[in-house]
């Protein structure tokens, strides 16, 4: 029988924005959390970046695009294992478990398939720790979207707030995680976030992101635009439902013709609009607080264009409720680590629809 004590879970999280590796320290029975430790971020080398990108949106079929895979998927996996050595060195910490996320490339639900980026089992090899992963195929192959995966941490979190209250993730993609006030949960993938408004200025200014949302400020929204990107067919399915970064990609070609900024402050009411629809359309009750996390919580002009669209909502960010934003998403995944290890399910029928709540990922040994 499993003795359920706490554990020093190691979250390491790899956003498809290619933001890099952020790592994060909790001590955690699965059920509580008792202590939060240092984050860790590491920015990936340009030359990784620029292999990564391609990938995204895709999975590999013939020998060439595997053997691209398997190169790309080891050297990440290789840099994941040195920032667990230095987070080690830097902060003299014992890890029991590593709770591994890599990156998604592409997800398809409809077929319980999803392309990950990252070994798992090879950073266990290379670490000598033990480490939980590959989360979202059980709950794929049991009829899920095998996404959303963090609500159950969430929920844990904001346990001593004010319920219903909703939690936004605004990282490559949005996703909405909704807890009502006896605990229960709702939760899916909203769809456009950061990807939008980066591939955006990539493309027109040779920049890897809107720092800070300074040129989407400057610039001038065409809302008829907005309007038109607003009509994918994603924002008429009824959740639970996932998505991924490439779906809402060729939505970007109505914002050429317009300057940068134009183009950038569009694409940002674009993905302000996603949320404001789907969280007013699709949550079984209006939230009284909105927390915004992920990268998004740092761009005060997403912040404003949500403001706007909904003036009854008190929405805060992650790091005004004594949060750290850049933290949410790793912890959640050493949390997760800790529930996969004690067989305590992750995901439920209401957050991705799977038919009953799943225990999931797989555990590698060193």
């Amino acid at each position: 029988m499993t003795v359920i004590k706490p554990l020093k879970a190691l979250g390491l999280l790899s956003t498809s924005s290619l933001e890099g590796v952020y790592a994060v320290m909790l001590s955690t029975d699965g059920v509580d959390v008792f202590d939060y430790g240092h984050l860790l971020h590491i920015p990936y080398e340009e030359k990784l970046r620029e292999k990564i990108r391609p990938l995204l949106g895709t999975c590999p079929q013939s020998a060439e695009e595997v053997a691209a895979f398997n190169e790309v998927n080891r050297e990440l996996t290789e840099f994941h294992a040195e920032v667990v050595k230095e987070y080690a060195a830097s902060y003299g910490e014992d890890i029991d478990i590593i709770g591994y996320e890599g990156i998604t490339l592409a997800n398809h639900a409809a077929d319980h398939n999803i392309c990950l980026l990252g070994n798992g089992r090879l950073l266990a090899e290379l670490t000598g720790i033990r480490v939980a992963y590959n989360f979202h195929h059980a709950d794929l192959r049991a009829g899920g979207q095998g996404s959303p995966l963090e609500p159950v941490y969430l929920n844990a979190l904001c346990a001593d707030m004010g319920k219903p209250l909703a939690v936004v993730n605004i990282s490559g993609i949005t996703r909405v995680t909704w807890i009502g006030t006896y605990g229960e949960m709702a939760a899916f993938d909203i769809g456009p976030g950061n990807a939008a408004i980066d591939e955006w200025v990539r493309k027109h200014g040779g920049m890897n992101m809107d720092y800070n949302g300074k040129l989407a400020i400057t610039g001038k929204v065409n809302e008829q635009i907005v309007a038109t990107m607003m009509r994918h067919k994603y924002f008429a399915k009824y959740p639970p439902k996932s998505t991924e970064r490439s779906d809402f990609i060729e939505k970007l070609e109505h914002l050429e013709g317009l300057s940068l900024e134009d183009g950038a402050a569009t694409a940002t009411a674009f993905v302000a609009e996603a949320i404001a629809y789907s969280l007013l359309l699709y949550l079984p009750e209006i939230p009284k607080i909105l927390l915004v996390c992920g990268g998004g919580a740092k761009n005060p002009t997403i912040l404003r264009f949500l403001r706007q669209r909904l003036p009854d909502m008190a929405i805060h960010t992650a790091a005004e409720e004594g949060l750290n934003t850049n933290s949410l998403p790793a912890q959640a995944f050493a949390y997760l680590a800790a529930r996969r290890l004690y067989h305590l399910p992750i995901t439920f029928p209401a957050t991705t629809g799977v038919p009953e709540p799943m225990v999931c990922g797989e555990i590698c040994e060193p």
